[in-house]
């Protein structure tokens, strides 16, 4: 147990951050670091709810798109927070003050294009009405109705909706909110692993340095843009791995952010979960084709049942692309 990195597997599990090192799993990182408005951007939106299981929607200003209806959405600005920047849209369409409860999906067109999804709750300030009509939106109100009753400026809402209305009755994964961890690209952590039908259990760690989850970057070239975020982790498993099925889905574990990092740079790290599914019963992971990788059997019975447990009930913030 010594050489597994149980402090880090329980941070990442527990929804919080790690340090990235310089060490990183493929080729290397980019040399640029990333910053808001020059090779980034980020967007957050937010569900919010009332007492009455009204959605909070604010009625557009844009001229492309005055009068529709949308949720409270925007893009981050340089040296905000993710959290903080969802609050100030919050406030700025709305007139409402929030509390981010937890994300509820992350959304992703490339590493160029994220949005972060929340669910929040209002904590005060009072609704936005016509009269005080803005640059940022004309108005906003608590709808009860069938959303698609109104003009909406795009039906991307829609499954978020969905998803925040089944979070709201049951929630299928811990809440979730960005840690406050600098980082100077943008990059996953992942915790890969490997499961058998007698429930046996293998992580995939990183040998350099001390042992560790491994981490990749994602590239910034036209191709890995439009790759998104799961091509470093299939470029990774296709160098390291035998021919084998394809991995499982990708799920948030969590996320880490601070603005104005390592040379102002506002990276993200994404830990992030994944199972490579076994070929035939009672299977043992395939060799790895890299000594800089290697399976760790993991016995303890409390890190075990943790893992085991977020993968039988995919209880991870989804990532859609």
């Amino acid at each position: 147990m010594g050489e597994a990195p149980v402090a880090e597997l329980d941070a990442v599990l527990g929804g919080g951050g790690w340090d990235v090192g310089e060490t990183f799993e493929g080729p290397p990182q980019p040399t640029n670091p990333i910053q808001l408005g020059r090779n980034a951007c980020y967007v957050v939106l937010a569900v919010l709810f009332n007492e009455e299981d009204g959605v909070l929607l604010v009625q557009e200003a844009k001229p492309e798109c005055r009068g529709r209806w949308y949720l409270p959405a925007g893009r981050m600005e340089p040296g905000e927070s993710i959290v903080a920047a969802m609050r100030r849209e919050v406030k700025e369409e709305t007139g409402l003050e929030c509390e981010a409860l937890t994300l509820l999906a992350l959304e992703e067109r490339g590493p160029t294009w994220i949005r972060f999804v929340f669910l929040a709750r209002p904590t005060g300030g009072t609704l936005k009405t016509l009269e005080e009509a803005d640059a940022e939106s004309l108005q906003a109100v608590w709808w009860s109705g069938d959303p698609r009753a109104l003009p909406l400026r795009a039906l991307d809402i829609l499954p978020l909706l969905d998803l925040a209305t089944r979070y709201h009755r049951s929630p299928p994964h811990p809440p979730t909110l960005p840690h406050q961890l600098p980082c100077a690209s943008l990059c996953l952590r992942l915790l890969v692993t490997f499961t058998n039908d007698t429930g046996d259990l293998w992580v995939l760690l990183g040998t350099a340095g001390t042992p560790h989850l491994p981490v990749v970057a994602c590239g910034m070239s036209p191709a890995e843009l439009r790759g998104g975020l799961r091509l470093p982790v299939l470029r990774l498993l296709r160098d390291c791995l035998p021919p084998a099925p394809p991995p499982g889905p990708l799920g948030l574990l969590g996320l880490q952010h601070r603005a104005g990092g390592p040379g102002g740079a506002d990276g993200i790290c994404f830990n992030v979960l994944l199972s490579i599914p076994p070929s035939k019963p009672g299977a043992v992971p395939p060799e790895l084709g890299s000594p800089a990788l290697r399976w760790w059997h993991v016995e303890e019975e409390r890190l075990r049942g943790q893992v085991l447990q977020r993968l039988r009930g995919v209880s991870t913030v989804p990532i859609r692309s």
